[in-house]
């Protein structure tokens, strides 16, 4: 067997057996070294080089060890380790063997699980262009998957406004990785309701805010008050916003320059008619 194919096969079993240990810092160091030894099979994806070895080296890798996998896994660690742009790294690393290599490898048992992780941080990151356009390449199979209909139902319930619907979703989620990104997206929902908040009232009553915010006791509000809202002011049974007001920056807007800007386009307007 190619010494190469051996070093790989062993030291993949290696970093799975740090992530079952969970030393992400020993899997981090090990992914680093299985993707460079990765580059020496040049006929994996994506280049797909033909090479006198090329079929050997496909077929034996698949044997011995499945290149997508170590980038599953490597998608899996970055969520683990809560890190947006490893994921976003890996996934693309790894999306070529859902497209390019379709035809050449059976179906991966974690693709529409990964694949709807990819739309869920697409959603959280609110790259709402990206994420139409990833759900127009997927299949109608695709699109019936329950991973991918949580993530299409999560983004229909974000844009309409609904958003008890999206942090209930969080107790449905299709796979218990989906958890990461669900607290990401439901920190992003109670921050937007938190801003609309604080610009359509001077105060609102701790119950009032508690159910506002979705929270489901006055001690989670207090603790979100605290941590990501030091400005506002709780007091007698009251949540105050006014110093989130005072503090917010006020653009002037450059009246003047405006009406000079107009008055030039309707001079310039009549020179042409």
């Amino acid at each position: 067997m190619d010494p190469k194919l051996t070093e790989v096969s062993q030291l993949f079993e290696r970093f799975k057996a740090a992530i079952t240990r969970k030393d992400y810092d020993t899997c981090t160091q090990q992914l680093s070294q299985l993707k460079v030894l990765l580059t020496g099979f040049r006929s994996l994806p994506p280049l797909f080089e033909e090479t006198p070895n090329s079929v050997p080296e496909l077929t034996l890798a698949s044997n011995v060890f499945d290149s997508r996998d170590i980038y599953e896994h490597a998608v899996l660690l970055s969520v683990k380790v809560e890190d947006q742009d490893a994921f976003e790294r890996d996934f693309f690393q790894l999306k070529p063997y859902y497209t390019d290599a379709r035809n050449r490898l059976t179906q991966s048992p974690n693709e529409y699980m990964i694949l709807g992780l990819n739309l869920l941080r697409l959603l959280v990151q609110n790259r709402i262009a990206e994420f139409h356009t990833e759900l127009e390449l997927l299949s109608s199979t695709a699109l019936d998957n329950p991973c991918i209909k949580h993530a299409v139902e999560l983004e229909q319930s974000f844009m309409e406004g609904a958003y008890n619907r999206v942090l209930s979703a969080k107790q449905n989620v299709p796979h218990e990785t989906y958890g990461y990104f669900m607290d990401l997206l439901a920190k992003t929902v109670r921050d937007e309701i938190a801003g609309c908040s604080e610009k359509a009232y001077d105060y609102l009553s701790i119950n009032d805010a508690r159910q506002m915010l979705l929270f489901t006791s006055d001690q989670e509000l207090l603790e979100y008050s605290k941590e990501e809202h030091p400005e506002w002011e709780v007091q007698n049974g009251c949540v105050f916003f006014q110093k989130a007001k005072e503090s917010a920056p006020c653009k002037e807007i450059p009246s003047l320059q405006l009406i000079n800007q107009t008055l030039s386009y309707a001079r310039e307007l009549e020179r042409i008619v």
